[in-house]
């Protein structure tokens, strides 16, 4: 955050054809019903938003068409019987813009254009434990209407179940309390005795009806679902899955809109130093910048005071840290911000992750702060190239500050705050490249994914650096450039509607609204892509009350509950004034 940066993303686009061998090789056969949707009817496929058409077709009387809205990406699925340990070959002619094609949980493949029918082809090799795959086509949110034909699955089919129901519809999430999340499904076609609905492998509830309440769940925490019917015969394959998070959250104190902002407190950065106890009371979380490692590798963070040399008006320990109970006896969160631009923390090993846990307990301890600040930058955070499930990373560096944050979160219980900034590097450039990928690009991209992934239940607030970026594609797949509305609409957008993660066939799921704020440089000073308080603040109409959008669609819906508005710095605006805090505080005060 301490200088001036850009990032300028080199555009590749491409297909990823991922294969994996099998202990068994699949024998030439469409297992697939209706594969060219040649019934003239949707059978044997699960569709919302599809239709048969007689036009474009890629070969016979009718293909598939989906009709993708700004809030529907229009999936197509099937779910078929398979042996376990085989490999299978997944195929299927496609025509439109970013349409995808893959199995669910496994290998997928995608095109982002194609102006005429264009084949897809993706092989994946069944655990050694499965039977049943479920293979899906969909295109994207706000693009317009894909169509597919000619879908082949060629593999040996499992063993026959007659008289066993079929797939249940995917759920949805009718209700939401602390302890408990409802959800209702369709049928399935064939006789049923009851529906089991399972949590991953574990089944947490049988019900005899489509609808069930799973309870007895912990507050404020994120769940997915399946459900499969169940006859005398046998039981069907499961269901798509359906994410909901428990409510009931533990409150931080924080208004329901909050001014966030960086203290310089251990250098001036050419803005002049402020004491603590100068920090206007608008801001609601002040956090103190930076800790930083003794060396990249050790994890022994320190955080120094800024000395008299550089801060001629610097406060004594003892007032720094009367300021800061004066600012928490008045409802204010003092956060300790490790990182930043010169802060490279690179956890890799377990004995680094103790000492970064340890350090960091020893400064929150010293000083009695609310919580911790993660901005990490430039190459603190990375991929390795086998590691491509954002769910269950690998790389130490991810693994190990998971680790960390979570036995933080532990040490200090609810009331620790937790918040991140990172770039859009390391976040949204995750909707179309993810690590380093195959074709050994940087890989930095999208690695606070899993990080905010795993930590979602403890995060309290997300502000993406929306500044210090080069132009990033938002989910109308349009180039986004920073120092206007637009790009915080969209870049904001990505967190809470969620995104497919590059070419990986997953989608990381939407942050809740109340996590998530934006982040502006105070002025022009302080970082490449200041933006005038009118433009953020026609930003923060458009998320919070859907107005001023201008041609931008939200792909997920307002956000009456927007955290607020993060800045760097409390230093800079001062500097300048005070123009983020005269114009912002009073503006975030007002909303609903």
């Amino acid at each position: 955050m301490r200088s001036w940066r850009s990032r300028f993303l080199a555009v590749v686009v491409g297909l990823l054809l991922i294969v994996v061998g099998g202990a068994q090789t699949a024998q030439a056969a469409n297992i697939l019903t209706n594969p060219g949707f040649e019934s003239g009817s949707l059978s044997g496929w699960t569709c919302s938003g599809g239709s048969v058409v007689s036009s474009p077709v890629r070969s016979g009387g009718f293909a598939l068409n989906g009709a993708v809205s700004s809030g529907d990406f229009a999936q197509c699925s099937q779910t078929v019987t398979v042996l376990p340990n085989t490999a299978y070959s997944l195929s299927g002619w496609v025509r439109g813009s970013y349409v995808y094609l893959g199995v669910t949980g496994g290998s997928s493949t995608w095109t982002p254009s194609a102006a005429s029918y264009t084949q897809l082809s993706v092989s994946f090799t069944t655990g050694a434990s499965q039977t049943s795959a479920q293979i899906y086509v969909h295109g994207w949110y706000g693009q317009p209407a894909y169509q597919a034909d000619d879908i082949n699955l060629d593999g040996p089919g499992g063993p026959s179940n007659p008289g066993a129901p079929g797939a249940p519809g995917t759920p949805s999430v009718t209700s939401t309390t602390n302890a408990a999340i409802g959800l209702s499904w369709a049928a399935p076609a064939g006789a049923v005795t009851g529906y089991r609905v399972y949590e991953g492998a574990t089944v947490v509830q049988t019900v005899t009806g489509t609808t069930a309440t799973v309870s007895g769940l912990a507050a404020c925490t994120s769940h997915s679902y399946t459900v499969a019917a169940y006859n005398s015969v046998g039981e069907s394959p499961k269901s798509g899955a359906a994410s909901a998070t428990t409510s009931g959250c533990t409150s931080t104190g924080l208004p329901k809109h909050a001014l966030i902002g960086y203290l310089h407190a251990s250098f001036a950065n050419g803005s002049g130093y402020v004491r603590m106890a100068d920090v206007p009371s608008e801001w609601n979380i002040i956090n103190l910048s930076f800790g930083e490692p003794t060396s990249a590798t050790s994890g022994d963070i320190r955080f120094n005071r800024c000395p008299v040399s550089e801060c001629p008006s610097v406060e004594s320990d003892a007032d720094f840290l009367a300021a800061i109970k004066a600012k928490q006896a008045a409802g204010k969160k003092v956060l300790l911000s490790i990182g930043g631009q010169n802060g490279l923390v690179q956890l890799t090993t377990a004995g680094a992750r103790d000492t970064f846990v340890s350090s960091v307990s020893a400064i929150i301890d010293r000083w009695g702060l609310d919580g911790l600040d993660v901005d990490f930058e430039g190459h603190s955070l990375y991929l390795n190239a086998t590691d491509t499930d954002f769910r269950n990373p690998t790389t130490p560096v991810v693994v190990n500050l998971i680790s960390a944050l979570k036995s933080l979160k532990a040490k200090y219980g609810t009331k620790f705050v937790l918040t991140m900034a990172p770039e859009t590097f390391f976040v949204q450039i995750g909707y179309q490249f993810y690590g380093p990928g195959t074709n050994g690009g940087d890989a930095r991209r999208g690695s606070y994914l899993p990080v905010i992934h795993a930590m979602r239940d403890a995060l309290t607030v997300l502000h993406v650096q929306d500044y210090n970026s080069g132009p990033v594609m938002g989910l109308d797949n349009q180039y986004h450039t920073m120092g206007g509305a637009d790009f915080h609409i969209a870049m904001t957008d990505m967190v809470k509607a969620g995104f497919p993660v590059g070419t990986t066939g997953q989608t990381f799921p939407g942050l809740r609204e109340d996590q998530i704020a934006f982040g502006v440089p105070a002025a022009t000073s302080a970082g490449n892509g200041y933006t005038s308080p009118a433009d953020v603040q026609t930003a923060v109409n458009c998320l919070v009350k859907g107005q001023s959008c201008g041609g931008y669609t939200l792909r997920g819906g307002i956000s009456p509950a927007f955290r607020g508005l993060m800045t760097w710095s409390i230093n800079w605006d001062k500097y300048y004034n005070w123009e983020f805090r005269n114009s912002h505080a009073p503006f975030l005060a007002a909303l609903p």
